[in-house]
């Protein structure tokens, strides 16, 4: 499947939560239909990862009727869905011994594609 020949796509950039934490909701996400989806983020126990890509969903869904408005809605089902890691921001904590210890407060970047399954 081409990029090109999705029903619509979102992409939430430099979000504040670390990639391992944010691909462990959207791996119970994938190939789901949209409603499904979003009742599974809803009540979800990781809350910050799975509110990040509650939104990124809504947004997808919103940008697919926006796009075309003969779309079913009840039809799209996330085809694709992936987190990537973002820029991080470096910062030091005082360690013993005058030293600096760093900190690495890492970034995201999650993409949803939704595609629509056809005679369902």
């Amino acid at each position: 499947m081409d990029k090109q020949n999705y029903v619509s796509r979102a992409v939430a950039k430099h979000v504040r939560i670390s990639p391992q934490k944010c691909r462990l909701v959207a791996d119970l996400v994938r190939d789901r239909f949209v409603g499904e989806a979003l009742t599974i983020l809803h009540f979800s126990r990781r809350k910050k990862a799975s509110v990040i890509l509650e939104k990124v969903v809504r947004s997808a869904v919103a940008n697919a009727q926006q796009k075309s408005t003969d779309v079913d809605v009840d039809n799209l089902y996330i085809a694709e869905v992936y987190v990537n890691e973002g820029p991080m921001w470096k910062r030091f904590r005082a360690a013993p011994m005058g030293r600096a210890a760093r900190i690495l407060k890492r970034t995201s970047h999650v993409h949803v594609y939704l595609e629509e399954k056809k005679g369902s």
